[in-house]
């Protein structure tokens, strides 16, 4: 992979319309145009990363974002989908975009994979506006292949971009959110993560990942005022154009998921550690749950395991959901063998 030194910043010459005049709003995705003058979630003075912003998911993002007042780090390899080679245009072309529609923006182009990188990208938002409130980890590479086959260049590179690189940019990020009081991270998951996918060992593996990392984050953050969410989208994109059938892919457009990621990174919105998946028009919340379990006297024996797996397996009609971290299975377990857990 081809690393890049940071981009500059560009800037509109003229000062932001929250409305956007007519030409350049008839130029945005309809989901992307301002609704009027009652708009409620805005991002003025708020400094916006989304990386793999060079087309898709990212660059959807980054528009509605931008559209909506936040000055955007429009980060991007620019390599293709197997991570391979690197180039300035797709990013430059974005921010060129957010522009031309009286926006603020600046091109990186450096490798989430790194830890150098993650931090270089930051800095390019420091650099540029002298602070970061949002960041959205977005960026992602696909080496598709069967477990069997599965060699370690295929497994390396993956990790590094989908798990390593949501650590990077977040961790660089960590102590400036902090230091201010206010954050709001977005990382992104996938079904395949939560739900598996032939011949995405790798991919899956990166993206649960997220989920781990987004909860502790949250957990962390709660008392500096940084909140951590993490999306589950399905797309129309050159990650899934050759996966999806082409009339499943025509309701799938981007656009239908950036409001969700715009919500997220909102002052409005103060849910965290949550998981959600969302896709053209189709937005819930994913939970993971705990079952209302067996117990034993003792040391069961595989035999005694046997005898109460249907019980095991039942996640009855109240099952439990920890959203606070470990210590509420630990306390639930507690409960179930009659011990107090304080």
């Amino acid at each position: 992979m081809q690393e890049r030194s940071a981009g500059t910043a560009a800037t509109s010459d003229r000062h932001r319309d929250p409305q956007l005049d007519e030409h350049v709003r008839a130029d945005l995705p309809t989901t992307l145009r301002p609704t009027g003058d009652n708009n409620v979630i805005d991002f003025d003075n708020r400094v916006a990363i989304v990386t793999g912003a060079g087309g898709g998911l990212g660059r959807s993002h980054a528009l509605l974002l931008a559209s909506r007042g936040a000055k955007v780090v429009v980060n991007d390899l620019g390599g293709s989908r197997d991570g391979s080679g690197g180039g300035s245009d797709m990013a430059d072309a974005v921010v060129n975009e957010i522009v031309e529609a009286g926006g603020e923006a600046v091109a990186n182009y450096d490798g989430v994979h790194t830890w150098e990188g993650g931090e270089a990208i930051v800095q390019s938002a420091l650099d540029a506006f002298g602070r970061v409130d949002i960041v959205v980890n977005n960026a992602g590479i696909l080496r598709d292949t069967s477990f069997a086959k599965l060699q370690e260049d295929q497994l390396d590179l993956v990790l590094k971009v989908h798990l390593y690189g949501a650590f990077h940019v977040a961790h660089a990020a960590w102590g400036h959110l902090k230091d201010q009081g206010y954050g709001r991270i977005i990382n992104t998951t996938s079904g395949s993560g939560l739900y598996g996918n032939f011949g995405q060992s790798n991919y899956s593996a990166g993206k649960m990942g997220q989920v781990g990392l987004t909860r502790t984050l949250a957990i962390e953050g709660a008392k500096y005022g940084i909140t951590a969410n993490v999306i589950a989208p399905v797309a129309a994109s050159r990650m899934t154009e050759d996966i999806m059938p082409p009339q499943l892919l025509e309701r799938l457009e981007p656009e239908n998921v950036s409001p969700l990621v715009a919500y997220l990174a909102s002052e409005t919105c103060t849910d965290t550690g949550k998981i959600y998946s969302v896709g053209g028009g189709y937005m819930a919340r994913v939970a993971i749950l705990e079952g209302e379990g067996a117990t034993f006297d003792g040391v069961p024996s595989p035999d005694d395991v046997a005898e109460k797996w249907a019980a095991i397996n039942e996640l009855g009609s109240d099952p439990a959901e920890f959203t606070h971290g470990v210590m509420e299975q630990t306390t639930k377990i507690g409960q179930a063998l009659g011990i107090e857990v304080t």
